[in-house]
């Protein structure tokens, strides 16, 4: 058992997208059956089409984003609620002049990210 606040965490780069960052608040060392990360894609940033082999449920904190999934784009903001399948393509674009912020819950079970051409 733990309680820490955000801050206390390590802001890490995401290699593969734009101007996007990543915390892992609780770790698969950490959390029995999922792992919480904190993710945050500064204005003008995004995250290239990808697939994931496991799901992911997410709930977003702040900003705007374009969201395709699955090839439907959505446009989601503060207070909406995202789940992405296991294996499903799927990739971010902020929105505006703010950052997008949200959290992602995926279960501690092997993950292959993909990147998609």
């Amino acid at each position: 058992m733990s309680v820490k606040n955000v801050n206390d965490f390590k802001m890490e780069e995401v290699k593969a997208a734009t101007d996007t960052y990543r915390q892992v608040l609780i770790s698969s060392a950490q959390g029995p059956h999922f792992a919480m990360r904190r993710f945050i894609i500064k204005a003008g940033g995004m995250m290239p089409p990808h697939t994931n082999m496991v799901e992911h449920e997410q709930y977003v904190l702040a900003g705007k984003a374009s969201v395709i999934i699955a090839g439907q784009h959505y446009q989601v903001k503060k207070g909406d609620v995202v789940f992405i399948p296991a294996n499903v393509p799927h990739s971010y674009q902020t929105i505006g002049d703010e950052s997008f912020e949200f959290l992602c819950v995926v279960p501690n079970q092997p993950d292959e990210i993909k990147m998609i051409d």
